[in-house]
């Protein structure tokens, strides 16, 4: 997918001349949401939902009655669904080539310009690691969620960088360092993410925001929050799991 070879713990197999996958596995690397209760299950994804059930041929996309030529089914605990269907309603081309399937997302595309690669870096104490995306849905997702949780503009904070200052209340630490490349490995957008550094008594940093966002392309300081950080880690963390992250360096002591 996206020129990411990927696997499942559950085998694609073929059922009347249609390639049937993990629901799950195929749909959270294509950035769909799936909420599977009993025997149906809903996929959600931007203005897309999908409604299927367990056997059934007939399946309900945003509203409109649609047919399956497989019906969903249970295998080793797993709904297995049509590729090709699950795949083409979320915007991607399939291709069958030498018993290699090839699934291909919409590219992310800044100013223009289409995104090669998410290169994410954070630092430990000592040390740090740099990283990079290729999956274009995992890509998206996380473009998307700078630009859904970036706050109102703020003040330059007076001190800030990787390590921060332990001394000076309201200094702040960079979190992380997110990237958004050209095919040529230069830079489209960069978003930074500070957090402040607890180091005084809370009366005394009530003034400063916990969390901010630097936009470097910018060169401008936004609010921004704890949870939208969770989530982005949580997006970094699932393509990491399926293969789409690919570590560039590691420095960490």
């Amino acid at each position: 997918m996206d020129d990411v070879a990927i696997a499942s713990d559950v085998m694609p197999e073929t059922m009347n001349n249609r390639t049937m996958v993990p629901l799950r596995f195929i749909s959270e690397n294509l950035g769909a949401k799936v909420d599977w209760s009993n025997s149906e299950g809903t996929l959600s994804k931007s203005d897309m939902r999908v409604l299927l059930k367990l056997n059934n041929a007939t399946a309900v996309k945003n509203g409109k009655t649609v047919l399956l030529d497989v019906k969903p089914y249970l295998k080793h605990n797993r709904v297995m669904v049509p590729l090709r269907f699950i795949a083409e309603t979320f915007g991607c081309d399939v291709n069958y080539e030498n018993f290699t399937i090839n699934i291909a997302a919409e590219p992310l595309v800044i100013n223009g310009v289409k995104v090669q690669a998410l290169q994410h870096e954070y630092h430990m104490t000592m040390g740090g690691i740099v990283q990079q995306i290729k999956g274009n849905a995992y890509n998206k997702d996380i473009y998307d969620m700078f630009l859904a949780n970036k706050g109102s503009r703020t003040e330059t904070p007076a001190n800030y960088s990787w390590q921060g200052d332990i001394d000076t209340p309201g200094s702040y630490y960079k979190i992380g360092k997110y990237d958004f490349l050209n095919p040529n490995g230069n830079s489209i957008q960069r978003f930074d993410i500070y957090g402040l550094i607890n180091s005084h008594p809370a009366e005394t940093l009530a003034e400063f925001p916990a969390v901010l966002l630097y936009d470097a392309t910018g060169n401008q300081w936004y609010l921004f929050s704890d949870s939208a950080i969770q989530s982005i880690n949580q997006l970094v963390d699932t393509a990491a799991k399926n293969g789409f992250l690919t570590v560039i360096s590691n420095t960490v002591v």
